[in-house]
């Protein structure tokens, strides 16, 4: 699986360049192309701890609910969590202002952040990416250390709407990339759920659950992307409004 995960993540950042001759060897594109339409059953079912080590050489470690400072951890996350449920569900609320569910994230993650790097022991914010920046895009949103111990604690919020917890619809995404890379730790990774039930135009977050991805499985999907920039190109454009055809 991990040499699967390699082919393709190397074939990705290889250049196209075209075929002037028949008798050229084919480029490394044309020869992922069969390759990801070959291999789809390959590309499900994948260990996202795979696709860390694979792209930041990086372990996710699983949870161990026995261990006392594990225990303590999860229990000053859980106190921080009821208190910012009931500060969401607040009548000043920012979150419940807001329209789409990626907008109330953000007063998650930012209230999740404070309250747990206000608590003595702890420090917690946006993860650093490899090059060294804050980036506040892309997995995982937060970065808690356990002063005590020295853990690191990937925690990353998601908001779903009541009766959705078993949709299969996407919820997560991870794009993996060398220099804006965010996990640099071996540690735990935690996905803070958050439940939330709409009662005519009103929004009451009801729960949270900390899910646990070490053994979390995710697919590949293959997908070529362009911007406007690519694609209206002066040289590209053929026809148009007030334009001729003449050269």
């Amino acid at each position: 699986m991990r040499f699967l995960l390699a082919l393709a993540f190397a074939s990705f950042q290889c250049v196209f360049t075209p075929l002037a001759f028949a008798e050229e060897k084919p480029s490394p594109v044309r020869q992922l192309i069969p390759w990801l339409l070959d291999a789809d059953a390959a590309l499900k079912g994948i260990l996202f701890s795979d696709v860390i080590s694979a792209t930041s050489g990086k372990r996710v470690l699983p949870v161990d609910r026995a261990d006392a400072d594990t225990a303590r951890i999860l229990k000053t996350i859980g106190t921080v969590l009821d208190e910012v449920i009931v500060q969401m569900n607040g009548v000043d609320s920012p979150a419940k202002r807001q329209k789409r569910v990626n907008e109330m994230s953000k007063f998650f993650e930012d209230t999740i952040s404070a309250k747990l790097n206000g608590t003595a022991g702890f420090e917690c914010g946006v993860p650093k990416t490899k090059a060294g920046h804050v980036q506040r895009s892309g997995y995982p949103d937060l970065r808690l250390v356990d002063k005590a111990t020295g853990r690191v604690i990937y925690l990353d919020p998601k908001l779903y709407a009541k009766g959705s917890r078993r949709s299969s619809l996407r919820t997560f995404y991870f794009t993996p990339k060398r220099e804006t890379n965010k996990v640099n730790d071996d540690a735990n990774h935690l996905i803070v759920g958050i439940e939330h039930e709409k009662t005519g135009t009103d929004v009451v977050f009801t729960k949270w659950e900390l899910i646990d991805l070490s053994k979390f499985r995710v697919r590949l999907k293959a997908e070529f992307e362009g911007s406007n920039a690519d694609m209206y190109r002066e040289d590209a454009v053929v026809a148009g409004s007030g334009r001729t055809n003449e050269k």
